[in-house]
């Protein structure tokens, strides 16, 4: 039972870092089509989220709900992902179209929390291994880079247009 969890919990990691990896991508490559599978990756991340977190409430807890709202309390990795989690469904119940339209320039707002449940995420695997292993690393060093390019983004020089991907300079 163990390795489900585990599995899973790597699955939310990893479906959550593939979503921020769409927009770097779109961004290199114009392929403004990929846009359509942030979404659905995102939807996917909630949903392994949710099969990881039941795992956690079922078979390790026995659904118990004294002893997860102390392991929660006592464990910071568990409240560390039990807070990304949390802050994991407005994304997911926000994440129509209609929803879009109607929260308009808050939705964008709202979606920026993928940023902080991403680094959460990290920190709560990193903290579930109790430092013992260097894997955590990787996804610090992927999750560096993701949040990296973002701010190399939009602070790159005003001359070349936001939305447009980067051209290799001109031979003569």
């Amino acid at each position: 039972m163990r390795f489900v969890l585990d599995t899973l919990g790597k699955t939310t990691l990893n479906l959550v870092l593939i979503t921020l990896l769409v927009t770097p991508v779109r961004q290199l490559t114009g392929l403004t089509h990929l846009i359509r599978l942030r979404r659905m990756l995102g939807l996917f991340a909630f949903s392994y989220a949710l099969l990881h977190f039941s795992i956690y409430v079922g078979p390790f807890q026995g659904l118990s709900w004294h002893a997860i709202v102390q392991d929660i309390a006592k464990r910071p990795y568990i409240t560390i992902g039990f807070a990304a989690l949390l802050m994991l469904v407005p994304l997911a119940i926000t994440s129509t179209n209609r929803m879009m339209r109607r929260l308009g320039r808050r939705w964008q707002m709202l979606h920026r929390l993928i940023y902080l449940i991403a680094a959460l995420g990290v920190l709560h695997f990193w903290k579930m291994l109790k430092l013992a292993n260097r894997e955590p690393l990787i996804y610090v060093c992927i999750l560096a880079v993701l949040l990296g390019w973002r701010v190399w983004w939009r602070l790159r020089p005003a001359a070349t247009s936001r939305s447009a991907v980067p051209k290799a300079p001109e031979t003569v």
